[in-house]
This record gives structure tokens, sequence and C-alpha cells, in this order.
């Protein structure tokens, strides 16, 4: 294989997303049957937090966008992560950007694909102290 190459630095799963045909069924759903704790909705998205595991729902785009699910690989520094994995060849959809200001944070995505051409996605919660300038 090479070189020893530099770890991405992937610590756990942040974020699993879900399409779904409607919202709003899908959140009582979640939140009512399910019993999962609600966090947020903003557009096409609800929020809702599962054992520290963040559960995302949303409308596909169009037929052709839907997915069953993205898999969000929180880490630490997305853009060492992106380069990391860069290195090994994998193909990015999207470079690392932020996505949205939470009041104590910036949350941070890029989105890759694996080898059978699955979308997968890095995140990353960037404190004030660690922001890039």
């Amino acid at each position: 294989m090479g070189p020893k190459a530099v770890s991405p630095g992937i610590t756990n799963i942040g974020q699993i997303a879900l399409t779904v045909k409607e919202l709003p069924r899908a959140v009582a759903f979640y939140r009512d049957v399910l019993g999962l704790s609600y966090l947020f909705e903003a557009s096409n998205l609800a929020f809702f937090n599962c054992g520290g595991t963040r559960v995302m729902l949303t409308t596909a785009e169009s037929r052709e966008s839907t997915y069953d699910s993205i898999i969000y690989y929180k880490t630490e520094d997305i853009h060492a992560a992106c380069v990391a994995l860069k290195d090994r060849g994998v193909p990015f959809e999207s470079e690392p950007r932020m996505i949205a200001r939470m009041p104590d944070h910036e949350l941070w995505m890029a989105f890759l694909r694996d080898s059978e051409g699955n979308l997968l996605a890095l995140m990353s919660e960037v404190r004030e102290e660690f922001r890039r300038a």
C-alpha cells in the first residue's frame, strides 16, 4: 500500500440522513412514535437526537435524487480529513463548507463517494477558537 498515510481522524458517526415522502408525517412518527428527541426543523429538513447521533429527515429534491441514507462521520479537522482522503484517491462531491451557524459552533460538511458510489459525508463542529482564518 506504500508509505503510511495520515489518518483522517474519523471518531464516530455524527448523523444519519433519511429521505422521506412526507416530512410532517415522518416528524410525527420519529417524535411521537419512536420518541426521539426533536431538535429543530429548517426548510425541508427535520433533526432529532438518538443517543448522541443526529437523525436528519429530508424530502428528496427530485425522484432521481432519492437515497436510503447517508452516514456522516465526525472529524475534528474537516480540512485535514479531506486532504488525507484525497491523498488516498477518494472522490469528493463537494469541498468542506459551512452548512449552518449554531449558537456555539459552525457546522461544516464535505461530501464524498465510497468505492461503491454511495454518498458519505464528513462533518465537523467548528468552535470559534478553532476556526481557520
